[in-house]
């Protein structure tokens, strides 16, 4: 049948329209390696291309699907695509049409876990040099969980057996779903930046893997690690951690030992101050013992013995005059070294020392000569000798 000459875009739209109209193509499942992946950085959208061992397809997926991923994509990356086939009709290539996707031999919570941990942890937001410790009388305790959970039961039960004089200040929070993450990094910066605990305590009883996805959230991670308040995570699982647990200052395995870490025992409490407050009765009576024994060592050395006692401190006088007079003296000896030693100096320095070594010193006007230009022919002087003066006239001066 001739069906006239048709154009690029009607031979397009026809491939289009028969490839739509096979339902089998419309809602598939594919398994393939990822290469090539984009995420469109203003759009949103993911492309790439899933391929096996022979043959590639290209793929996309649209913004509002890839926010309801749990995990990252990557080049390399085994997975299993739900979708459709279609023809981009501008180029005529047909493709796959991604609506989820999930990791092939790994769940996609698991590879979201292990992505965010290793980001986090680069990034150094679980080093110990960041952990704060608790305080070990703390005042207040911070509560952020679920208002009507067991967890909360447990902490409540626990701090007011343990330690009766703390205040609990609890922040109700949803601890699964959606606006879970939100709400508990809402609770954590509240009481942080208000002041309103001493120490925080943030989880809920145990659960699925889905259960407590939410403490895995990236958002709720930053919050715990930017809090300048001690926090205790405590998400009821025993043996798996949650990316909470790492970058949360002490990490408890249930919400009743996250209560016991917050607070110290007061039973423990009383037998320390018991302990300590015998001690300290032993010490005094010991202290008052030996005054009244040194007491009565006194009286028996004065009543009984008066003579010997004043000889004793007669003696004891003695040698303590005799030590003050031997510092005096090596005092008055120490001192009259050094004054021997600058007189010696200022011996050495004196005019009379230079005057005993040959020289004199001439004088004019009760002035001293420095130099011929300071006398005239005529003028009187005086020459200083050692042991004299000489009275003289200028006759001649020789420059």
């Amino acid at each position: 049948m001739d069906i006239g000459i048709l154009s690029v875009s009607q031979i397009n739209f026809y491939i289009k329209s028969m490839i739509d109209g096979d339902q089998r193509l419309r809602s598939l499942l594919i398994s393939g390696e990822l290469s090539n992946f984009t995420r469109h950085y203003k759009s949103g959208h993911l492309y790439f291309s899933l391929k096996d061992d022979r043959a590639a397809i290209k793929c996309v997926m649209f913004s509002s699907s890839a926010a309801r991923l749990r995990f990252e994509p990557s080049d390399g990356m085994r997975v299993i695509i739900r979708g459709g086939i279609s023809v981009y009709e501008p180029s005529g290539q047909y493709q796959l049409y991604a609506e989820d996707m999930q990791p092939d031999g790994a769940g996609a919570l698991y590879v979201a876990f292990e992505q965010l941990k290793g980001r986090l942890e680069e990034e150094g937001l679980f080093s110990a040099e960041h952990k704060k410790q608790l305080p070990r009388y703390p005042k207040k305790i911070g509560v952020v969980t679920s208002p009507t959970g067991a967890a909360r039961r447990d902490i409540e039960n626990i701090i007011s057996r343990r330690y009766p004089c703390a205040e609990i200040i609890l922040y109700p929070a949803t601890v699964q779903g959606e606006s879970a993450p939100g709400q508990l990094a809402g609770g954590v910066e509240y009481l942080d930046k208000n002041g309103l605990a001493d120490v925080i305590i943030i989880g809920r009883g145990g659960g699925s893997a889905e259960d407590l996805s939410a403490f895995n959230d990236e958002s709720l991670a930053r919050a715990v690690f930017a809090c300048a308040t001690p926090i205790i995570s405590a998400v009821g699982h025993e043996t798996d951690y949650t990316i909470c647990d790492f970058v949360s200052d002490m990490r408890a395995p249930t919400p009743s030992a996250a209560a016991e870490l917050a607070v110290p025992d007061r039973q423990e409490l009383l037998a320390v101050l018991k302990q300590k407050s015998q001690y300290m009765a032993q010490l005094a009576l010991s202290n008052v013992e030996s005054g009244f024994e040194k007491i009565d060592e006194l009286k028996r050395g004065i009543l009984f013995s008066p003579e010997g006692y004043i000889a004793d401190k007669a003696l004891d006088i003695d040698n303590r005059a005799q030590r003050f007079k031997t510092a005096t003296e090596r005092y008055i000896e120490k001192k009259e070294e050094l004054i021997k030693y600058a007189a010696a100096a200022l011996s050495h320095l004196s005019p009379l020392g230079i005057l005993s070594r040959g020289y004199a010193m001439p004088l004019k006007d009760g002035k001293t000569v420095k130099t011929v230009a300071d006398v005239k022919i005529g003028d009187k002087m005086k020459i200083i000798l050692q042991d004299g003066s000489i009275d003289c006239k200028a006759e001649e001066i020789n420059g």
